[in-house]
C-alpha cells in the first residue's frame, strides 16, 4: 500500500506510540507536582533531581514519612490498631509518636522499644516478659498527676506502650541558668511529684529513672505529669547487658548505684537531686569521670543549695539535704512526707514575702518567728 514496505509501518507505528507515550507521561508529571504529602513520598524520587518544595517561612518542617522503628514504613504506618501520625520524641531504645486510637477516638502518645534490636534468645524472652508485666503494673496506676497507660503490645519485634497524651514539655529546659522557674512553682510541682510518687509507690510500682525529663508540664492548663513508669526497669536490664550503669547517673541514689535493692525511697532521692538542680541550674554532684561521680554520690556528703542560692532559707536547705541522705533508713519514709515539707516551706516563705512589705520591722520579724517551723526532721523516719 502506498509503496511503504509493512516493516516501514510498523517502525513508523512504533515510534509515534512512544512518541505519545513521552509526551503524556511528561505532561502528567507536571500536572501532579504539587505540594508535598506524606501519603506520596515517592513524588520526588521518581523525578530524578525534583525535591519537595520548602515549607513556608516560620512553619515547622514536615516530618518524615518513613518511620524509624522496624516494620514501620510509609504504606503502614499503624502499629496495633494506633495510627501514627508523627514523631515527637526519642529515647535510648525507641521513638515516641503522636498516634490516634481509632475505636475511642482520642490522640494517644506511643512509646516504642525495639527489644529485638537489644536482646536475643533467652534475654529476648525475659525482656519480651518483663515489659509486659512492668506495663500491666504502670496501667493500674490511676493518678492525675501520673501518665495514664491504655494499651501495650506487640509487632514485627517492635514492642509498644499507647500512654495518654500530654501537652507541653518537660522539665528538661527550666534546668538551665536563666530558663529557672519562680522558687514557688517549683516547690509547687514537686510537691505533686512526690505525692504522685507515694500513691506510686503504695502501689508496689518504684519508677527508678526521677528526672526532670521524665516530668511534663503544661503551663496554660496547670498540669504535671510523671511519665515513664514501667520504662526504667527495661531500659536498664539493656545497659546491664551492656555494661552501662543502671539509670540516669547524676541523679541515682547511693544504693541504686551500687546495685542493691532498692524501693520508693530510691525515688525520693532523685527527687531531691531534681529539686536541686531546678533551684540552682547545677547538680549535686557532677563530674567527667564516671568512677568519681560514683564515688561523690556514694561518699561525699551532698552541698549545701545555699552556696548557690544564698537567698534560699534554711528550711529548704534541709529539706534537700534530708532527701539527699545516703542512708534509705535516715531519708524520707515516703513522699507525702516530703510533699508537706516542700509546702509548709513554701508556705514559710510566701508568709515572710508578705512580712517583709510592712513597715513595721518588728512586727514582720515577729510575724515570721512565730510562724517559722522547721518541716525537715529526720524523725519521719522513726517508725520505718
Amino acid at each position: 500500500m502506498l509503496g511503504v514496505p509493512l516493516g516501514g509501518w510498523v517502525a513508523f507505528v512504533l515510534v509515534g506510540v512512544a512518541a505519545f507515550a513521552l509526551g503524556w507521561r511528561a505532561g502528567s508529571r507536571r500536572a501532579d507536582r504539587g505540594p508535598w504529602s506524606p501519603t506520596t513520598p515517592a513524588t520526588a524520587a521518581s523525578a530524578g533531581t525534583a525535591t519537595a518544595p520548602a515549607p513556608p517561612a516560620g512553619a515547622e518542617s514536615p516530618e518524615p514519612t518513613e518511620l524509624t522503628e522496624p516494620m514501620l514504613r510509609t504504606e503502614r504506618a499503624t502499629l496495633g490498631r494506633y495510627r501514627l501520625e508523627r514523631q515527637i520524641g526519642r529515647g535510648s531504645m525507641g521513638a515516641v509518636y503522636l498516634g490516634h486510637d481509632p475505636q475511642i477516638g482520642r490522640a494517644v502518645a506511643i512509646k516504642t522499644m525495639a527489644l529485638s534490636r537489644e536482646f536475643e534468645g533467652h534475654e529476648l524472652a525475659e525482656a519480651r516478659a518483663r515489659f509486659f508485666r512492668e506495663a500491666e503494673m504502670a496501667g493500674r496506676l490511676h493518678h492525675p498527676d501520673i501518665v495514664a497507660i491504655f494499651d501495650a503490645g506487640e509487632e514485627g519485634g517492635l514492642a509498644f506502650i499507647a500512654m495518654e497524651y500530654v501537652k507541653g514539655h518537660d522539665l528538661l529546659r527550666h534546668t538551665l541558668p536563666g530558663k529557672l522557674l519562680p522558687v514557688p512553682v517549683v516547690l509547687d510541682t514537686l510537691a505533686r511529684v512526690a505525692l504522685a510518687l507515694a500513691y506510686a509507690h503504695t502501689q508496689g510500682v518504684v519508677h527508678r529513672d526521677i528526672k526532670p525529663a521524665n516530668v511534663m508540664i503544661d503551663p496554660d492548663s496547670g498540669a504535671i505529669k510523671v511519665t515513664d513508669f514501667g520504662i526504667a526497669s527495661i531500659t536498664n536490664a539493656c545497659r546491664t547487658r551492656t555494661g552501662m550503669v543502671l539509670g540516669t547517673p547524676s541523679f541515682m541514689s547511693p544504693e541504686q548505684m551500687a546495685g542493691r535493692r532498692v524501693d520508693g525511697r530510691t525515688d525520693l532521692y532523685s527527687l531531691g537531686v531534681m529539686l536541686f538542680q531546678l533551684l540552682t541550674g547545677a547538680l549535686p554532684y557532677a563530674s567527667g569521670s564516671m568512677a568519681q561521680l560514683m564515688n561523690q554520690i556514694a561518699n561525699d556528703p551532698a552541698p549545701d543549695v545555699r552556696t548557690l542560692r544564698p537567698d534560699l532559707p534554711e528550711e529548704l536547705a534541709n529539706v534537700i539535704a534530708l532527701a539527699l541522705e545516703k542512708r534509705p533508713e535516715v531519708r524520707y519514709a515516703d513522699g507525702g512526707q516530703l510533699a508537706s515539707d516542700l509546702r509548709a516551706v513554701a508556705a514559710l516563705m510566701a508568709m515572710s514575702a508578705r512580712a517583709a512589705a510592712v513597715t513595721d520591722t518588728q512586727d514582720s520579724g515577729a510575724l515570721v518567728t512565730g510562724a517559722r517551723k522547721t518541716p525537715a526532721d529526720p524523725m519521719h523516719n522513726a517508725d520505718h
